[in-house]
């Protein structure tokens, strides 16, 4: 029974891999398409070229570093490699809490150790080699650092108390850890820019002038009260610019980021804000929430159906049943539910994009939100022809040639 269990684990990361690599194939090869008339004057040749280098080095680059991540897993899974390091904390300590704190801090920090040459090479060769990137080494290693702490102390916080759930109620310990993870992700929701964003970026309130009475009138337009409007220093580590809407109720605040006001017309910046204002007046945070409270109580079900049976331990090499190499298996053997979930979740983002869009052209800045968001594609040398079967699977918003269309025919219905 383990023995094919390995073989089902093992097939479903290669399949895995070879979809994602098919897909990016296909992504790669439709950079070459003629570019649409819409959006024919968006790049000069000189920077079309860059465009293209850029998105065919990253595609390299990507299959480098996916090909070593998949070879190292189907490794430690021929070799029992996870049930070594799992033999190793149990010799650490017998306490199941501690003894998989380390076995998960073991594979964390070592898969991260891993990555660091990629990180390095993507952000101070190809990021540096395109103009893009701004980190310098010291910011680098502090940012990583401060990961490695916020990894110790949240990740393994909760992971802690999900175990202690598991050996206290065991069949039952799937509500507790959804409850959990849910009171979580509202409290992160609510507090991540005030507790977790300062830890890497500075963030200042907008000061008094131009920019803020413009997006002070938009709020009035928009019958949606703005009080909290920051500034983010995002040009401490890259040029790309981008703008984000976070918190619910009274934490709720709109973020800019520095390169964002410099690379965008008064105009530009409040169609983009009014597009993240559509958002919350369209309940997209809340639904989005609730989507994924579900999705995470679906998981931890099943996984607490399956986590007690020996043979998700045995198929990674061990004849000891514990909760950690359950979760390692059960989390491959789930991928592809998860994978089927992410693109149902794909295209409901993409909703709620097209919807936003909406609602800042219905407050007559559909015009400038084309313009800016060109702006920002032609900034961060953006693929104009990605594959449709590419942005099926994996894109979050709708292209911008599907954005545009999709503005313009609104505006010309009414």
């Amino acid at each position: 029974m383990e023995n094919t269990l390995l073989v089902i684990i093992i097939s479903i990361t290669v399949i895995s891999y070879a979809i994602s690599l098919w897909l990016d194939f296909l992504n790669s090869k439709n950079r070459n398409k003629v570019v649409p008339d819409e959006l024919a004057n968006l790049y000069d040749t000189e920077k079309y070229t860059k465009s293209q280098n850029y998105g065919k080095t990253n595609d390299r680059f990507s299959f480098i570093s996916s090909s070593f991540s998949t070879l190292l897993i189907i490794i430690m899974l021929a070799f029992s490699g996870f049930a070594i390091v799992n033999h190793y904390a149990l010799s650490i300590s017998n306490n199941e809490i501690v003894s998989a704190l380390i076995f998960l801090g073991i594979l964390v920090f070592a898969s991260d150790l891993l990555d660091i040459p990629f990180s390095l090479y993507s952000t101070f060769v190809i990021e540096e080699r395109f103009g893009f990137n701004k980190t310098n080494i010291k910011t680098f290693v502090l940012d990583k650092i401060k990961s490695w702490g916020l990894i110790l102390v949240i990740g393994g916080g909760l992971f802690s108390i999900f175990i202690w759930f598991y050996l206290e109620t065991r069949e039952m310990f799937w509500i507790y850890a959804w409850i959990t993870l849910s009171v979580f992700s509202v409290f992160m929701t609510m507090f991540y820019s005030t507790l977790i964003v300062p830890l890497f970026n500075k963030q200042t309130p907008l000061e008094e002038g131009e920019l803020r009475d413009a997006i002070s009138k938009m709020g009035e337009k928009a019958e949606f009260k703005i009080d909290n409007i920051f500034v983010i220093n995002g040009s401490k580590r890259s040029t790309k610019a981008n703008a984000y809407f976070s918190g619910l109720g009274p934490k709720k605040r709109i973020v800019l980021y520095d390169t964002l006001i410099n690379d965008l017309s008064t105009n530009e910046i409040i169609a983009v804000l009014a597009h993240e204002i559509g958002h919350y007046k369209n309940k997209h945070t809340l639904s989005n929430m609730i989507l994924s409270f579900v999705q995470s109580g679906i998981m931890l079900f099943i996984f607490s159906l399956l986590v007690d049976n020996p043979a998700l331990s045995k198929a990674l090499g061990s004849d000891v049943v514990s909760f950690q190499l359950g979760l390692i298996a059960f989390g491959i053997l789930y991928s592809p539910v998860s994978m089927i979930l992410s693109i149902f979740m794909n295209m409901y983002s993409r909703k709620n994009e097209y919807e936003a869009d909406k609602f800042a052209a219905d407050l007559n800045y559909g015009e400038y939100l084309i313009s800016g968001l060109k702006k920002l594609t032609a900034k961060n040398l953006s693929n104009l022809t990605p594959h449709p079967l590419y942005v099926f699977f994996y894109f979050s918003h709708p292209s911008l040639l599907q954005r545009i269309k999709a503005i313009n025919n609104g505006r010309n219905r009414t």
